[in-house]
């Protein structure tokens, strides 16, 4: 009798130990279906490559982009260089419309082609200040500057050695940079 309430005792231990593992597999059944189920390897391969293409277009069009932008910028450079000086050109047609006008009249007497040529000459005066094309004329006695005067010879004089002693002609220059050198002699030393 012994026997079998150990038998009775084991069954129902093994029963109870079959209920709590079949709520297990149940539960593990259950989580497993809640919970989302992981991608495959050919998932994550596709999702992958998805990506890898979606990477290379963004990539080839903003090379595209890039490309297009330094085409643009050299064409904007090289119309720049190419009508650079347009504004100038067109500042000098008023200068070159009075010299011609000065050459058809057939009568002119000296005077008067001598004030047509001042004026002339004051509309090429404001052309270059508007243009920022300055003279470089230094006064007699102003000290030799290598950056905006080349001395073409040197003469005994009673001032200090290299000055200026005369300009022989008149240098420019265009927005702050050197044109041309003014040319002039300057004093020898003593």
């Amino acid at each position: 009798m012994q026997d079998m309430e150990k038998q009775e005792a084991q069954n129902a231990q093994q029963a109870e130990q079959a209920g709590a593992a079949a709520a297990a597999v149940d539960a593990a059944t259950e989580a497993a279906q809640a919970a989302p189920a992981e991608p495959t390897v050919e998932e994550k391969l596709a999702a992958a490559e998805a990506k890898a293409a979606e990477m290379q277009d963004a990539f080839l069009r903003a090379r595209a982009e890039g490309e297009n932008i330094r085409r643009r910028a050299q064409e904007d450079i090289a119309k720049a260089h190419k009508f650079a000086i347009e504004g100038f050109a067109e500042s000098l047609l008023a200068v070159k419309d009075s010299l011609e006008m000065a050459l058809k009249i057939e009568n002119a007497s000296l005077e008067s082609l001598k004030e047509g040529v001042d004026m002339t000459l004051k509309q090429l005066s404001a052309v270059f200040d508007k243009n920022k094309l300055l003279e470089v004329s230094p006064q007699a006695g102003e000290k030799l500057d290598p950056m905006k005067h080349q001395a073409v010879s040197a003469v005994p004089a009673e001032q200090e050695a290299n000055t200026v002693v005369a300009v022989l002609q008149k240098g420019y220059t265009i927005s702050d940079r050197l044109l041309r050198p003014a040319l002039v002699t300057v004093a020898q030393g003593k």
